[in-house]
This record gives structure tokens, sequence and C-alpha cells, in this order.
């Protein structure tokens, strides 16, 4: 079956990032040896990652796809199976296309095989312990993933699990999708180091390790949310020490959106409405009124500007002139959350 398939577009890289990408492949196997130190830890968050490991896991991607990607002369049948004879049960409490179809697929591509156990499947605290349900699938598991309401309970099953443990989504934090978002950015930019990001939003998880990862690579950290939806204040103190600690800008915040994307190089949002949030919905997009991404908003970042957002969109969160225009990465942000997914399980099993 694998012969004939060839797997998602890989994004076209602006000049600038060519340079970048070629200045650095002699670097990169030096990058990802840092990575040895990651064998066997969990991923709960951004922040955990030495300023090395996260860019050893993000030029760890970017090798991948240069090897199974659909521009790579390598046949998917005879490409490198690090992963043979792994697994990876995937726990999902909440529903999600991208976190589901890149781990399957990123797990097949490596030569090992992802288990998915949806809220039929298991029921994550309620039949069975979170302790017992962690000791149990790392008995039969080489990494568990895990997608789930509470940041408590990954925090639980990464306490008791023997094995590596992935946060694939909490309440709190989102660390592999800002690994997606930062290697689309590269591949547009190049470094980052005194680039500036906006984000006009929800202060949510999605926001929290993107300004903990942005900081981390020498970014400019500048946030509009309404009042009432900043982001945490223990994660927002520990952006502020890594600005800091990385000579970047001291974080800006506003409750005004286009304050925030005035010269700016990078405009993200997310869903207004998350999971578990729908009896919310009238009285958020009522209280986030004026902090759409439109076109307007978008002449407010500097000229050249790009545009990210995870995924599902709604019109109200973005308008379709931007969504898709030029200036948008996000399907080759999404075609990253595979990439970088098969960086984190390798680096954690030391294969790769």
């Amino acid at each position: 079956m694998f012969s004939t398939l060839r797997y998602v577009n890989q994004p076209a890289l602006s000049t600038v990032a060519k340079s970048f990408v070629n200045n650095g492949v002699a670097k990169r196997g030096m990058s990802i040896a840092a990575l040895n130190a990651f064998e066997g830890k969990h991923f709960i968050s951004i922040d955990q990652l030495s300023n090395e490991e996260l860019r050893g896991l993000l030029d760890l991607s970017k090798k991948y796809r240069d090897t199974y990607g659909k521009q790579s002369s390598v046949d998917p049948v005879t490409a490198p199976k690090p992963l043979t004879g792994q697994s990876v049960s995937m726990i999902f409490q909440k529903r999600s296309t991208r976190t589901r179809v890149s781990t399957e697929t990123g797990m097949t591509l490596l030569g090992g095989q992802a288990l998915f156990l949806g809220p039929s499947d298991i029921q994550l605290g309620v039949n069975e312990s979170m302790r017992d349900t962690a000791l149990v699938l790392s008995r039969f598991n080489s990494i568990v993933l895990a997608r789930v309401f509470s940041h408590d309970d990954v925090l639980e099953l990464s306490k008791h699990a023997t094995v590596p443990v992935i946060n694939a989504l909490s309440d709190l934090h989102h660390p592999l999708q800002t690994l997606a978002d930062l290697m689309a950015l590269e591949d547009h930019f190049g470094d980052l180091k005194g680039k500036t990001l906006a984000w006009v939003g929800d202060g949510n998880n999605v926001l929290h390790d993107l300004m903990l990862g942005g900081a981390k690579l020498g970014m400019n950290i500048r946030i509009a949310t309404p009042e009432g939806y900043e982001a945490n204040e223990g994660v927002l103190q520990t952006t502020k020490k890594l600005a800091a600690e990385n000579g970047t800008e001291d974080v800006f915040l506003t409750t005004v959106a286009s304050e925030a994307v005035k010269g700016s190089d990078v405009v993200v949002t997310d869903t207004w409405v998350s999971m578990g949030q729908e009896s919310e919905y009238e009285k958020r997009v009522k209280e986030f009124d004026g902090y759409q991404v439109n076109s307007t908003l978008m002449g407010q970042a500097n000229p050249g500007a790009v545009f990210l957002h995870c995924l599902p969109r709604h019109p109200e969160e973005v308008s379709d002139e931007v969504f898709y225009s030029p200036q948008s990465l996000v399907f080759p942000e999404a075609e990253n959350r595979m990439w970088t997914v098969m960086a984190v399980m390798a680096a954690q099993l030391g294969k790769m």
C-alpha cells in the first residue's frame, strides 16, 4: 500500500527561509544530538524543554519532512522505520482531526503502531483510576498520548506512567501545536529572533505554549485578550522570565486587538469557544466583538506579516479574505502537526 502513497505537500519555503535551512543543515545533526537527553522524558509543556531540546525537536521535524514528505525521493516502503515494534496509546477525551490523523499516520511512517482510545473505549478516571490506567497502558505501550479536558489528568498520568507521556492538549497547555506553529514560521521567515508575534483572542492553552516557545526563540510577544479572558498568570510570568533570558522585549498586554497587531510579523488567533464551552457561545461572541482577524486588522501589522490558526476555524474569528490569502500559513501549520509529533515520539524513545 505504501508504495503508492506520497504524503502531504511540503510547504513552499521563502528565499530567506531557504537560506536559513541551507545554512543550518550542517548544524541539524548537532541540534538533534541534543535530544539524547530527552529520551524517556514526558512532554507536557514547552517550558519544560531546554532551548537546545526545542531546537532539536524542530530540526528533527524538518528532517522527517525531508525524508517522508511528498518532496522526498525516498520510497515510503524503504524509508527508515526507527519505531518498528513500538506503539502509542492515544487517549482522547476530546475529539480532534489533526491530532488523531497526524499521530496515527506519523507512527505508521516510522514503523510503529498507534491505538485510538476514545471516550467509549476508555473512561479515564471513571471506572478505572488514572493511576491504574497509566500503569496498565505502560505495560502494553511504548508511549501514552492524552488529549484531555483537565491538565490535572495529564499530570496524574505522567506521575504514574512508566513510559513517556505526551500532552496532546489539556485546558492549560498544547505543546504539540506550538512545535507545528514555530516550524511553519521558520519555514517562512528563517530565523525568528527579533520577529514580533501578536495574539488576538482568548488567553487559552494554545497561547500559553506559543508565547513560551516564541520567547525561547527570541520573538517579541504581544497579546490582546478581552477583559476576563487573560492568559494564565503563572504561564505569563514564566514567559516574561524567558523573554528576559532570551533578550526579547517584555510581553505586551492589551485589550485592544489593533494595539497588539501594530508592528507585528505574525498574527495568531484561535477558536473563541472551545470544546465544552458551547453553552457560552452567544456570550463569548459578543464579548469578542472587534477581535476578528480581517484585512483591516492585518493592515496594522508589518508588511509581509503572516497569519496562523490551529483549526478548526469559524468565520467570526477570521475572515475568508485573510484565511485563504497568501498571508495565511494555516495549512502548512496543520501539516506540521505530523512531522512534529513524529519527532517527539522518536526522541522520547531514543530512536531518531
